[in-house]
């Protein structure tokens, strides 16, 4: 166990150390905050003062209403005293626009003006403000008693029920939930299986793979490099996970995506919370199958130089499933789709889908995942055996006569 740690270390540390893996690991964070900041910054040089000012005749009125829209957000300023002075800060864009209250012979009018449409929240803010101070003061001239004035207030009640039933909006939610996963795993693929060859050969030809087999096993060792490879995999799927949390709570504090944010965080709460599920699992055993099968694609090359073309196969079944899964994801009741998740290489793409439209029993799903580890540890267990006559061939025998001859050398 101590000699596959120090594998394992070894593999792990000269991976992250190099300044490639640092900069994959913080390019998307630096796209993602580039591109947020250029937001934030845009907004701040061509947007307005989002303050609004407050004209009427009635230093009460003007108080009252200022107070109102304090409680709906939105921020007033008292700088400009008169009409003409708040029309010319609106229209050099000083202040978001201005709002007059004028009341005439019992009547109230609300005039707001700025260079900007205001959006239907805003715009439906000022009317239900209008009319409250407009039945206020209909109330105070009527001369009601107290109970007639409560009679009056009484409010009708307003409840929407959605038709859609639960398990809809929840599938809905799982299959959002799924392609991201399914997109992660896709990236996750097509980096680390180029990786994982090349890192197996790299060692092809080398006299020091004698020697390190004469004090270790090749299973042994070859574990070792897998679970070095594993660990960086871990380690930038932590990274990211930090990174979604920090951002997570980020985006809202800017101005621009904070309403966008506000209004669907019940649907991003629901989505991020689905990625605890089966898709999870799938995923897991997905990326190490492949892996594993990257690794022997790496295997069979005499030269190190060779391994991108080696690993080619395994990038056409990846590419396959990814779209593949993608085409068929609303059709889980189709006899490919069916066929395939319970193919090991495909099981990753194919099952979650039925999973996810409940086409998929308990029963199907626990035999479509004790198929795919059952495989994997049948490939971890049949590739360390052979290992170490992969490793040691250095003819240019091509790929199939390569793993032919690897069967025989002990």
């Amino acid at each position: 166990m101590k000699k596959l740690l120090v594998v394992a270390g070894e593999t792990y540390w000269r991976q992250i150390k190099s300044w490639s893996f640092v900069l994959m690991i913080l390019a998307p964070f630096f796209i993602t905050l580039l591109s947020l900041g250029v937001g934030y910054l845009s907004e701040k040089m061509a947007a307005p003062d989002p303050k609004v000012s407050v004209l009427s005749s009635d230093p009460q009125i003007r108080q009252a209403v200022r107070q109102e829209l304090k409680k709906s957000k939105i921020a007033t300023t008292s700088q400009y005293k008169n009409l003409p002075a708040a029309r010319q800060a609106a229209r050099k864009d000083k202040i978001a626009g201005y709002l007059v209250i004028k009341e005439q012979k019992g009547k109230f009018e609300f005039q707001y003006a700025s260079l900007h449409p205001l959006d239907n929240r805003e715009k439906q803010t000022y009317l239900l403000l209008a009319q409250k101070f407009q039945l206020a003061n209909n109330f105070q001239q009527a001369q009601l008693t107290p109970a007639q004035l409560q009679a009056i207030r009484q409010q009708p009640t307003f409840r929407q029920r959605s038709l859609q039933m639960k398990n809809s909006v929840n599938k809905d939610l799982n299959l959002i939930s799924f392609m991201v996963l399914l997109f992660i795993m896709y990236t996750i693929l097509l980096i680390y299986s180029t990786i994982t060859a090349q890192e197996i050969a790299s060692e092809k030809g080398t006299k020091i793979m004698e020697i390190i087999f004469s004090s270790t096993t090749a299973m042994k060792y070859f574990l070792g490099k897998l679970a070095g490879i594993a660990g960086v995999i871990l380690t930038q799927i932590a990274v990211y996970i930090l990174g979604g949390y920090l951002l997570y709570n980020l985006i809202p504090q800017i101005q621009q995506f904070r309403r966008l944010f506000r209004d669907n965080q019940h649907l991003i709460d629901q989505v991020v919370h689905n990625f605890w599920s089966w898709n999870l699992v799938y995923l897991v055993f997905g990326v190490l199958i492949y892996i594993v099968l990257s690794a022997l694609c790496g295997a069979l090359v005499t030269r190190p130089e060779d391994a991108n073309k080696a690993v080619q196969p395994a990038m056409y079944l990846v590419m396959f499933g990814f779209f593949a899964a993608i085409i068929l994801s609303q059709q889980p009741e189709n006899l490919i789709v069916k066929i395939l998740s319970y193919i090991p290489f495909l099981s990753s793409f194919f099952m979650p889908i039925r999973i996810i439209n409940q086409t998929a029993s308990t029963g199907e799903n626990l035999i479509s995942l004790a198929l795919l580890v059952v495989s994997l540890f049948l490939m971890v267990l049949y590739i360390g055996r052979i290992y170490a006559g992969l490793i040691l061939q250095t003819e240019e025998l091509g790929l199939f006569k390569s793993l032919k001859r690897g069967l025989t050398i002990k």
